[in-house]
């Protein structure tokens, strides 16, 4: 246990006082606590799907697309750098996966590339898509892994992976930010006329999410982070929170939006249950139209097109959603120190 803490604690110390004090004391105190048990999935495809999600926790979901099966940013283990432990147990066992069609990872920071969680799945990967220059972290897995740059495609078997651009950063360990520059990406996945979003880490960036939706009309799902959100000064350079992330699924022009990367583990200053309510407080500030937003629980399975039905494609032209208002604080201004993210993604 020493071991462990001895990293978060030197690493919360570059922080405000206030903000490691709280973000301190939230994280040890995981260490003595148990995650909440939830009840998971035991059959994780389903026949009668077309497309369907299953919220791992964090940043992970196994999604379906008839009988193609794509996981992203695999995290089953029960802490992630060592310093930062689960809240609540993954809602699939790795040993109930089916074969992995693909297996897509975001970003290099550890609670997104679980090199722990790929020993755990190895085996159900045939093929790893990353950003340009990811697999340079990978050690010696028996999978194949192609590297992405933004809009660059990988496609088998009518299968369609796109990198496209996100604003987050591609370090994993801090002193690589001098070099690792665009390991750093969110995905679409198409496949039988069906296209799904899913947005990895990111912060507001309304001209990345408008040329996605514009370059990929119809966007059937959207996987897009809420949290952290606060302190909100700090985390505004690198993450969306939840008013953000509905702005961006409306610059998205996708039609649902299931929430991901919060409540599972301890990130930032935020208790369990805030991002949900920010999110639903500023839905009910928004005309979405035909859009729906859709909170999927750790370890639910949620069917969205069933067999038989056809994907719906581009929201009419005439469905004009009401923006939510601009989020507060100043806009931003000259670019951050990247090596200053304050987050437990950077800890490995």
């Amino acid at each position: 246990m020493r071991q462990r803490l001895l990293p978060l604690l030197a690493a919360l110390a570059l922080l405000p006082g206030c903000f490691v004090g709280r973000a301190l004391g939230r994280s040890v105190g995981s260490f003595f606590s148990s995650p909440r048990t939830v009840a998971k999935v035991e059959q994780p495809v389903k026949k009668d799907a077309r497309l369907a999600v299953i919220w791992v926790g964090h940043a992970t979901a196994l999604v379906q697309i008839d009988d193609k099966v794509i996981l992203t940013d695999p995290v089953f283990t029960s802490t992630v750098g060592q310093v930062a432990k689960r809240l609540v147990e993954p809602g699939l066992d790795p040993e109930k996966l089916p074969p992995l069609d693909a297996v897509l990872v975001s970003h290099m920071h550890a609670d997104h590339l679980s090199l722990g969680s790929l020993d755990l799945i190895e085996k159900k990967v045939r093929m790893m898509v990353m950003p340009h220059g990811g697999a340079t972290y990978l050690t010696d897995f028996d999978f194949p892994v192609i590297e992405l740059g933004s809009w660059q495609a990988w496609e088998k078997d009518g299968l369609r992976v796109t990198a496209v651009p996100v604003d987050h950063v591609g370090f994993r360990y801090g002193l690589d930010d001098a070099w690792m520059k665009e390991a750093f990406t969110g995905y679409v996945v198409e496949y039988h006329d069906i296209k799904v979003y899913f947005g990895g880490d990111t912060a507001y960036s309304q001209r990345d999410f408008v040329e996605t939706g514009q370059r990929f009309p119809g966007i059937e799902l959207a996987l897009l982070p809420i949290s952290p959100i606060e302190p909100r000064s700090i985390m505004r350079r690198f993450h969306l929170d939840p008013r953000e992330a509905l702005q961006a699924f409306i610059d998205l022009g996708a039609r649902r939006m299931v929430p991901v990367h919060y409540d599972t583990f301890v990130n930032s200053t935020d208790e369990p249950g805030d991002a949900l309510r920010e999110l639903d407080a500023a839905r009910k500030k928004v005309n979405l139209g035909e859009r729906e937003v859709i909170p999927v629980g750790i370890g639910e399975h949620w069917v969205f097109i069933k067999q038989g039905e056809k994907a719906k494609g581009p929201l009419p032209k005439d469905v004009a959603p009401t923006p939510p208002p601009p989020p507060p604080g100043p806009p931003k201004q000259e670019e951050p120190k990247k090596d200053d993210i304050p987050d437990d993604d950077r800890l490995d």
